[in-house]
């Protein structure tokens, strides 16, 4: 397994770099946020890979830091979830966003990501909700009370007769617009007042 590679960034693209070390070029896939991180082309960089081995190629992948790399190895044991998918989602995202929407269990953002629909953005926060606090740590990720609040709130104001979509426009502004996570009460208290 090759662990990290040292050496001058030859050619930088948005989606691949190559690194000649001692001689050799090795042509990396990369994710947009490692993109973002590289300096200018012809410098000396290390970089962090992961080698994927199938029947009929051999693929490397760069990451400019470890934990991104981690991240990625975690994406990718997900069933349903590929290099390529996981790589969208490192780019379409920072890793540090993702694991935050992991930690606190927030599909929609994980569905935002171009391929990923409903199932497979559940089962990634299923499958690797545990994974991503063990890894990193919690300290590490910011896990926000106010999306189990939102939620109650929602379901609250369902049960008292108004439209999910309309009350959910107005506790988005209320989440919003509020400096610290407000308690499922006041968001009630504010929403009746705005429906």
């Amino acid at each position: 397994m090759i662990h990290h590679l040292r050496g001058q960034l030859i050619e930088k693209n948005p989606t691949h770099v190559v690194v000649e070390c001692n001689g050799v070029g090795y042509f990396l896939h990369i994710s947009l946020h490692t993109f973002a991180l590289l300096r200018n082309a012809s410098e000396a960089i290390s970089i962090f890979t992961h080698l994927q081995v199938k029947e009929d190629s051999q693929t490397l992948f760069g990451f400019m830091e470890k934990s991104e790399r981690e991240l990625f190895r975690l994406l990718i044991s997900v069933s349903g979830i590929g290099a390529s998918i996981a790589r969208t989602m490192l780019s379409s995202l920072d890793p540090k966003q993702i694991m935050d929407a992991i930690a606190s269990g927030d599909v929609s953002t994980i569905q935002s990501i171009k391929g990923i629909g409903a199932k497979t953005a559940q089962r990634v926060i299923l499958d690797l909700k545990d994974k991503v606090l063990k890894v990193f740590g919690e300290g590490e990720i910011f896990v926000s009370q106010s999306n189990t609040n939102k939620e109650e709130a929602l379901s609250a104001l369902e049960t008292l007769g108004f439209a999910r979509k309309s009350a959910e426009k107005v506790v988005d502004r209320i989440m919003k617009e509020a400096t610290e996570d407000p308690t499922v009460e006041t968001i009630i208290k504010l929403a009746l007042k705005n429906l």
